[in-house]
């Protein structure tokens, strides 16, 4: 169900493409060891992309946010959603073309980048586009859905339905997206993850042959990496929890599954699904941890380290998923950062 491999995985891959919020850093502060495991990488001869579903910042203040968490970065190894967005545009109607544009600086700059015109709601324009702006204003979200309704081409920067803010969790740009679509009956372009655009552009740009996709939510990142047809490692510093990971469909999962980036630094092991029977559906043993799904519920057992955890909870739960068609129960076992690798856990 995981992949393993012989090598680490930043010398098995020329090009690692990163998600950002949750994976590098969170909000303005880095994940703890994220910085050294990436320049570590880099070291070893990976190419690293920053790729991101935010339309709002250009590639120069998302390089700068990088660097302030002590990863070096310059405006090339970063690619947005805006910039794969422009690119869908360029690519459909040409440079020159005129394009309503409603977003954020970030979304302006990239359609620039393409020789494409921002124009205002009410201006001629070929097509429309969308990203996050928290000072886009609803008449101007009024006069472009009329216009989308009405005909005019769409394509949304993203569909991300939350987005992290000083305030906590707060609605995203899909939120936008979805009370356009339903006024509109119309189903936008999206260029940003899971969809192809974003990390088409990411490869293309970087040369890529061996890349590797590495985020922490399934729904975007991963999904987004099997898209484009490349293997894929989830970490558990975000947004993704032993809940989610557990309900994950066949058709979702991971290539591999760490604790956080140090996974890239270090061979995946082969983990492999137990034997069942006796009230165990699920069942997986690696690196010092044995998981089971004993009527349904989840209890993990044993010591070693927190990317072996997650490894041994993932394969034992999507065992008993694929047997059972239900979620094992990890209310006891859910932890939202890695567990500790000392001791034996009962979670």
């Amino acid at each position: 169900m995981l992949e393993s491999t012989s090598g680490a995985l930043a010398e098995e891959h020329d090009v690692v493409m990163l998600d950002l919020d949750g994976v590098v850093y969170v909000g303005r502060a880095g994940v703890p060891g994220a910085a050294a495991y990436l320049g570590e990488a880099r070291e070893r001869g990976a190419r690293l992309a920053f790729v991101t579903n935010n339309a709002s910042r250009p590639p120069s203040t998302v390089a700068a946010h990088l660097a302030e968490v002590g990863v070096p970065a310059e405006e090339a190894d970063v690619v947005t959603s805006a910039q794969a967005a422009a690119r869908v545009l360029r690519e459909r109607y040409g440079a020159g073309a005129r394009v309503l544009a409603l977003g954020a600086e970030g979304l302006l700059e990239a359609l620039a980048a393409e020789e494409l015109v921002p124009v205002g709601v009410e201006d001629d324009a070929d097509a429309a586009v969308t990203g996050y702006g928290p000072d886009v204003l609803w008449r101007d979200i009024m006069a472009a859905s009329v216009r989308i309704r009405d005909g005019l081409p769409w394509v949304a920067s993203n569909t991300d339905h939350t987005i992290p803010t000083p305030m906590g969790v707060a609605p995203g740009h899909g939120v936008l997206v979805d009370m356009v679509r339903r006024f509109t009956g119309v189903t936008p372009t999206v260029a940003g993850k899971p969809e192809r655009p974003l990390l088409d552009t990411t490869t293309d740009r970087c040369g890529a042959t061996r890349a590797l996709m590495v985020g922490d939510r399934i729904d975007t990142d991963i999904v987004g990496g099997r898209a484009v047809g490349v293997p894929t490692l989830l970490v558990m510093t975000g947004v993704t929890g032993a809940p989610e990971l557990a309900a994950c469909p066949a058709e979702e999962r991971p290539t591999y599954v760490a604790a956080d980036l140090g996974g890239l630094l270090e061979p995946q092991p082969a983990v492999a699904p137990g034997a069942t029977g006796d009230g165990v559906t699920g069942r997986a043993d690696t690196g010092g941890w044995s998981a089971a799904v004993h009527d349904g519920v989840l209890r993990v057992d044993g010591e070693g380290s927190a990317s072996d955890w997650w490894r041994a909870v993932a394969v034992a739960c999507w065992q008993h998923l694929d047997a059972t068609g239900t979620a094992a129960d990890t209310t006891a076992v859910h932890s939202p950062v890695a567990p500790s690798a000392a001791g034996t856990t009962d979670r």
